[in-house]
């Protein structure tokens, strides 16, 4: 069995040694480059991150650690709290371990409403009386705000989520079982079997497919969701089981009733074959059926082995784990863009995660996103890390953790 590492084993027994050093490391972020929507990068706010200095093996020296913290937010949920310095800089951690299998434990998909909602983490996790939890998916920021990938919550089923592209997730499976892979969505329209299906309350369709949007998504985001494309476009409106709409525009801030069926390309193409007034039976799921998902952009680390290539840009991170020996999840929130707190390149936060003791590990989003909010020992709801912001931002969803004592 792998040893948890030894600065983790100190924090949570509070015994580490106080320790000064010099940051090689910080300094403001460099300004923000264009966004792509469809594949951010590193962060939602698309900020590239300060690049580590190359360090050979004879100059990285010894890590310290400084004087760390540790509490316990509920039964089977815990925080561990520390900082290091190493020959780049200084970082802050904050670490939360969850035992799913603690009796009144559950660990699921949060958000603050439709799909298209943003708010604070803290809000987020209010909605259900979280006692802990951080950000979770990349998100269309500064445009429709909806996640990028897929998600799945307990009580309402597939929420959101693409056929492929973005389905690296963090999920339980159908026996409520923690686990991490790649979660491809599954869609069908029963009178049409043949039909490309590829999105469900995403941000964009892709081109040549068909995207579902439902009451979920919130008010209708006009030709935002075709990548700003008015042409060779279908627009199927449904409700109560049957065509009751066809239409070749894109409409605006309006509430869906029902549901609509956006086709781009030869989705709009098929689309155009269906008569107003059939029957149109639809549904959508995730491939094994998991209780709840999230995804994220990258898997860190995979059986053990790092799945990432170091490109040397430090950025404030948020990642998840699960330790296979124990059981056990990781929830990391790396602070960044700071002068006492540089931030993680990719290869760091994987090597970070295995050290925790994760055999599975995905990266989750970053930046000025990085939020982790947890009960404090005086029963208070607070973020424990420093956003880069300065405050915290609003955000699509999050992973959170309930705790409800057992009857």
């Amino acid at each position: 069995m792998r040893a948890r590492a030894s600065l983790t084993a100190a924090a949570l027994a509070c015994a580490l040694a106080s320790t000064s050093a010099t940051a090689l490391g910080g300094g403001a972020p460099a300004p923000t480059q264009q966004r792509d929507r469809h594949h951010p990068g590193q962060t939602s706010d698309g900020v590239p991150g300060e690049i580590a200095l190359p360090l050979p093996q004879f100059m990285r020296g010894p890590t310290t650690h400084s004087r760390s913290s540790a509490w316990q937010v509920s039964p089977g949920v815990r925080v561990v709290r520390w900082s290091e310095t190493d020959a780049r800089g200084p970082n802050r951690f904050h670490l939360l371990i969850i035992n799913p299998r603690t009796p009144g434990v559950s660990i699921d998909y949060a958000s603050a409403g439709s799909v298209r909602t943003t708010a604070p983490v803290r809000d987020i996790l209010a909605k259900d009386h979280a006692v802990a939890g951080v950000n979770g998916d990349f998100y269309d920021i500064g445009d429709t705000g909806a996640p990028l990938g897929l998600g799945r919550d307990r009580q309402r089923g597939l929420i959101h989520g693409r056929s492929d592209g973005w389905n690296s997730a963090f999920f339980l499976d159908h026996r409520g079982h923690p686990d991490i892979g790649t979660l491809p969505m599954r869609a069908s329209y029963q009178q049409h079997p043949g039909f490309k299906i590829t999105n469900v309350n995403s941000p964009f369709v892709r081109p040549g497919g068909i995207g579902i949007y439902t009451s979920q998504w919130g008010k209708t985001d006009g030709y935002r969701v075709t990548d700003g494309q008015r042409r060779n476009l279908r627009v199927l409106k449904i409700l109560d089981g049957r065509v009751i709409a066809s239409r070749t525009t894109l409409s605006k801030d309006r509430n869906i009733d029902g549901m609509l069926l956006i086709g781009r390309g030869q989705g709009a193409r098929d689309l155009a074959k269906v008569q107003v007034g059939t029957r149109a039976t639809l549904d959508w799921w995730l491939e094994g059926r998991p209780k709840m998902a999230i995804s994220g952009n990258q898997f860190l680390v995979r059986n053990g082995v790092i799945e990432v290539v170091d490109d040397r840009e430090m950025q404030p991170r948020t990642a998840v784990g699960i330790d296979k020996d124990t059981g056990e999840v990781l929830v990391l929130a790396v602070d960044g863009r700071q002068s006492d707190s540089r931030g993680m390149t990719m290869v760091e936060l994987a090597n970070m995660m295995i050290e925790l003791g994760a055999d599975e590990a995905l990266n989750l989003d970053g930046g000025g996103s990085t939020t982790m909010v947890a009960r404090r020992p005086d029963g208070v709801r607070r973020v424990i890390n420093s956003p880069s912001d300065g405050f915290e931002r609003w955000v699509a969803n999050a992973l959170e953790v309930t705790y409800t004592a057992p009857k």
